[in-house]
C-alpha cells in the first residue's frame, strides 16, 4: 500500500488536488501492480462509442464505461453494467437521466493495467480516507476529438464536481492537439491552479468533496490531420456500510 506519508497523498490531503507528471505517475502504478498490456490497453481507445447524450448536441467525445466494487482487501469485482447517472447539481447539461454508455470490454475491463490503475487509486484513496471497507467505482474512457469549427470538450458542463469522494484522469494519449488545460478551483470557486496533461500517464488527482475541476476546449494544431484527447477517468465513492 502507498504510505499515506508520500507527497502525493499529503498534497491531496491537504490542497484537495495534485498533478503528478507522467515520469513520476508510472512508477507509482508499476509499484501497485503490471502494466505489462499497457500498449494493447491504450489501443482500446481506437475502439469507442459517440456518446449521444450530449446537451450541447456535439458528437466530439467518444466513451466506454465500467462500474466496479473495489474492497480495501484487495479485491476488485467488475459490477454489472449499468447506467451512469448524475443529478442535474452535479452536471446542469447532461444529467438528471440514466446514460447508457458501451460498456467497456470484458478483456479491457480484467486487463492488469486496469486492476493496476484500481489498485493504485484504492490505496492512494484509502491513505486520504482512512480505508474504508469498501468502494463503488466508475471507470469511463474518453475520446475527445477537435475538428476545425468545432472544439472539443473535455468538460462541456464547465468547472464542476462529479458526486463522489475522488476522481482521477490519467492522461493516455494526446495527439495534433492544443490547449485542454486544467483548471482547480475551491468551493467558492476561486481558481487553486492549474495544470495540462501533456504526456502520457499525466495525472489529476481531485477530492472532489473539496474541489471543482474544468479543461478547457482542445482545438486541432493541424486541421488536415486526425486531432485528439485520450484519458481515463476513475471516481471512487465510499460503499455505504
Amino acid at each position: 500500500m502507498i504510505s499515506v506519508q508520500t507527497p502525493l497523498t499529503t498534497a491531496l490531503g491537504g490542497s484537495g488536488f495534485t498533478f503528478v507528471p507522467g515520469e513520476r505517475m508510472r512508477p507509482l502504478l508499476e509499484h501497485a501492480g503490471s502494466l505489462a498490456d499497457w500498449e494493447a490497453f491504450a489501443a482500446s481507445w481506437n475502439d469507442l462509442a459517440v456518446d449521444t447524450y450530449m446537451g450541447d448536441g456535439g458528437r466530439y467525445r467518444k466513451r466506454r464505461y465500467a462500474a466496479f466494487r473495489v474492497s480495501a482487501d484487495g479485491d476488485i469485482v467488475r459490477q454489472p453494467h449499468q447506467a451512469h447517472f448524475q443529478t442535474l447539481d452535479y452536471n446542469e447539461l447532461n444529467g438528471g437521466i440514466q446514460r447508457w454508455f458501451e460498456p467497456m470490454t470484458p478483456e479491457m475491463g480484467s486487463s492488469d493495467s486496469m486492476g493496476t490503475v484500481l489498485a493504485f487509486c484504492r490505496d492512494c484513496f484509502g491513505g486520504v480516507a482512512g480505508s474504508p471497507t469498501a468502494w463503488n467505482v466508475e471507470v469511463h474512457q474518453f475520446r475527445i476529438e477537435a475538428r476545425t469549427g468545432e472544439a472539443g470538450k473535455p468538460t462541456p458542463e464547465g468547472m464542476h464536481r462529479d458526486g463522489v469522494d475522488f476522481v482521477m484522469v490519467l492522461l493516455v494519449d494526446r495527439t495534433n492537439i492544443e490547449s485542454g488545460t486544467t483548471t482547480i478551483c475551491d468551493l467558492d470557486k476561486r481558481s487553486l491552479g492549474s495544470f495540462t496533461l501533456r504526456a502520457p500517464f499525466d495525472a489529476a488527482i481531485v477530492d472532489d468533496k473539496r474541489v471543482y475541476h474544468g479543461v478547457t476546449p482542445v482545438e486541432p494544431v493541424d486541421a488536415a490531420a486526425p486531432a485528439y484527447r485520450d484519458v481515463l477517468v476513475v471516481t471512487f465513492r465510499k460503499a455505504a456500510a
